[in-house]
């Protein structure tokens, strides 16, 4: 295959995934889905194998694509098959995202081994957590929801009941909780009607054989960005606030040994898995670990698994970021994560710190909340870390989510609440040769009765700057001007007002 046809080719899978995610986009109910837009599309190879990904949210698409080999090996696959789960500890991140996996075959009426799969995944704000929104300050999983292993959602085309209804039984908002399932299914047969298509048109041994030299191409560029940096041993180490069950300052650390175009990483040294929920399974550690020196590829490198062939890592048993099951992870997917990412940019701003940014927010500022037959979930943006060649940006997600925020005027027509602030955060930015962006300040106003949890990170440990530059302001937040803890479960009443202030990324130099 030429270099023009292997580009049309990468092109026409990337095609596939985006084309999956305006269904399920369009398709859903939920806000959490239609507007912030939580969810992710990919393609995978008959082995499992990363073929590509839309520009998504890193933390499912890197976690799926280090898990999903183990999934597909369990099944016993038939045309008109969908599989569904959430396991954190089998290939998913934390039991609100649902992934649902469709075989393609290479003619649907045919029962051969399948050439591909197509999978999404989406954050279900209910997924029948105690707690509304379903992100608890859990000591272990059974209490964060419906604990889904892989089993068939489909099989020969037809829903499972013995799957589907315990499911929606077990919810508190199971109508709209149907309808986005629905919408995750009808974006599988998208991607397999599309899909086979390809195949159909290439046929069959030509689509491996592009598959196999999309994958070479991947690593060749990805061997290359790597090269690019200077060999040796680099080393750092950042703390998690607490975990909202008293442990405090959870140390995690990194030793990067870089070589010529490969990468090992060993995260020997950080803290055992807590009592809280900020632990999380490999899978979302191995999510991190690829978004970081995907970054460092060259522009236009394949999202697949060929990339990362020269990217190695290691975290002993049992520690925060290998937590062994049943260990609470609802936020370690969402907190845990941004720390890891910080983490391995300040090893390799050691290495390159004119391609490194100081650090971002480092927290997705989580809320969940809700009352009689509702259930809310966001996240909030803060600010960017700055770079050598531009300031930070402000009131944006950064790193391991690229999520929206939820429009005011769906929020108040949806849920008992309303917005009375929307606002950056003035100078909570780093000073600094360059300047890291501003958080931001949203408030709610609640207009009855409702139980809240705050799953939130950076309000200990500000964001650091980098090459000289200031650390940006650490996060607040407070419920009626009084200061509540990063990570809290509270009941609050009508005209009770809870302000979030979020972290200033880190500036880059010296002023």
């Amino acid at each position: 295959m030429d270099p023009i046809e292997l580009s049309l080719f990468s092109s026409r899978i990337q095609t596939v995934c985006d084309e999956m995610g305006a269904v399920l986009r369009y398709a859903a109910f939920s806000p959490n889905i239609k507007d912030r837009l939580d969810y992710s599309c990919a393609v995978f190879d008959a082995d499992g194998l990363l073929c590509a990904q839309a520009a998504h949210i890193p933390v499912h698409l890197g976690s799926m694509a280090y898990a999903m080999r183990g999934i597909v090996s369990r099944c016993d696959w038939r045309p008109g098959d969908m599989i569904i789960l959430n396991d954190p500890y089998l290939g998913g991140t934390h039991l609100p995202d649902v992934t649902v996996i469709a075989p393609v075959f290479p003619t649907q009426d045919q029962a051969d081994r399948p050439l591909a799969f197509v999978a999404n995944r989406a954050h279900h704000a209910d997924i029948g957590a105690a707690s509304p929104g379903s992100m608890p300050l859990a000591r272990d999983l059974a209490e964060e929801g419906v604990l889904l292993s892989p089993r068939y959602l489909l099989r020969d085309n037809r829903i499972v009941t013995e799957t589907f209804m315990p499911l929606l039984d077990a919810l508190n908002n199971p109508r709209q909780a149907e309808a986005d399932f629905h919408a995750q299914i009808s974006a599988n047969h998208t991607g397999i009607a599309r899909l086979g298509r390809l195949i159909l048109g290439m046929g069959s041994g030509v689509f491996c054989g592009a598959l196999a030299a999309l994958n070479d191409y991947a690593e060749t560029l990805a061997r290359h960005g790597l090269a690019e940096l200077p060999a040796g041993e680099y080393e750092f180490e950042d703390y998690m606030d607490d975990d909202g069950l008293g442990s405090e300052d959870i140390r995690i650390a990194v030793n990067v040994r870089i070589g010529e175009g490969t990468v090992d990483l060993d995260f020997s040294g950080t803290a055992a898995q807590v009592a809280g929920n900020i632990n999380c399974p490999l899978s979302v550690t191995a999510a991190a670990v690829y978004y970081c020196l995907y970054c460092l590829m060259p522009a236009r490198t394949p999202a697949c698994a060929g990339s990362f062939r020269p990217i190695r890592f290691s975290a002993p048993r049992g520690c925060l970021i290998n937590a062994k099951s049943p260990a609470a992870v609802a936020a370690g997917n969402v907190e845990t994560s941004s720390r890891i990412v910080d983490v391995i940019f300040g090893a390799l701003a050691q290495a390159a710190a004119e391609r490194i940014p100081a650090a971002s927010q480092g927290t997705m500022n989580n809320i969940a909340m809700g009352g009689s037959g509702w259930d809310y979930y966001e996240t909030a943006g803060g600010g960017m870390g700055a770079g050598r060649y531009g300031g930070g940006l402000d009131g944006i997600q950064t790193h391991m989510t690229n999520t929206l925020n939820t429009p005011i005027e769906i929020v108040e027509m949806q849920y008992p609440l309303r917005i009375g602030r929307y606002s950056l955060r003035d100078s909570s930015g780093g000073d600094g040769q360059r300047h890291g962006g501003d958080g931001l300040l949203r408030e709610y106003v609640f207009l009855e009765p409702t139980s809240v949890t705050l799953l939130t990170e950076r309000r200990r440990f500000a964001p650091w700057g980098l090459a000289g530059g200031s650390a940006g302001r650490s996060g607040a937040n407070s419920l009626n001007n009084t200061a509540l803890p990063a990570k809290v479960c509270l009941s609050v009443q009508p005209g009770d007002q809870l302000l979030l202030a979020t972290p200033g990324g880190g500036g880059w130099g010296s002023a």
